[in-house]
């Protein structure tokens, strides 16, 4: 329950959180993917910045080639013991992704996979916990990517990803600090299972099974 988002626009997400530099460029999208660039906020020499990175971290041992598994999606519970996460982690490089909702999927009796558009009742712009490596490739190439933090699902995306019960780490605005400058064990502290009663999911085309199509239509409830 990690494979897809909406992206605001890019006065939306700086409204939302205030970068102190803003290095990114970026546009609303309906339909993003791993292993595209992506905007994020990090702290730098203590200030924030909103950059853009690869979603689907490269950790800095690789050498900018990505690892054989998926990391679109960190779980919670292996920060501190993947190999590739462990370093990102101890190392406090976190980042926020500015999302205005994702998909997630219901597997049918029937077998088929309906998606559904989740997003927050009053908030149309928030931020998902995420990690950042940066791995340099032989050619001298820089790349900074990124990984969702996955929590254990709330009785509402339980409900709906019944094959899988994990969820995004939708943070609340008063941590946005925690999690960007806070110490490891007080990040962590942050990452929990959003209050389902602040949040709305319906289902949605399955145009969105196909990472092609980029319109508002993607969002619009179907019946």
């Amino acid at each position: 329950m990690c494979d897809r988002y909406v992206l605001p626009d890019q006065i939306a997400a700086e409204r939302e959180f205030l970068p102190t530099q803003a290095w990114w460029k970026f546009t609303a999208k309906f339909n993003v993917a791993a292993q595209q660039y992506v905007p994020a906020i990090r702290v730098h020499g203590g200030q924030t910045e909103g950059m853009m990175m690869r979603w689907g971290l490269i950790p800095s041992w690789a050498e900018g080639q990505p690892v054989e598994h998926p990391t679109a999606c960190a779980e919670i519970d292996r920060l501190e013991r993947s190999n590739v996460y462990r370093m990102p982690w101890l190392s406090s490089q976190r980042c926020i992704l500015p999302v205005s909702g994702f998909y997630a999927w219901q597997l049918t009796r029937a077998h088929y996979r309906q998606p559904y558009f989740v997003r927050l009742i009053n908030r149309s712009v928030f931020g998902l916990a995420a990690v950042w490596d940066r791995s340099v490739g032989g050619d001298d190439d820089v790349i900074e990517s990124c990984s969702v933090i996955r929590v254990p699902a709330n009785d509402l995306l339980a409900d709906i990803a019944n094959s899988d019960a994990r969820m995004p780490a939708i943070l609340r605005r008063r941590d946005y600090d925690t999690w960007l400058r806070g110490t490891p064990v007080e990040a962590k502290a942050a990452l929990q299972p959003y209050n389902p009663a602040w949040m709305q999911a319906y289902a949605v085309s399955p145009r969105i099974n196909s990472t092609e199509p980029d319109d508002a239509g993607l969002i619009t409830p179907v019946h």
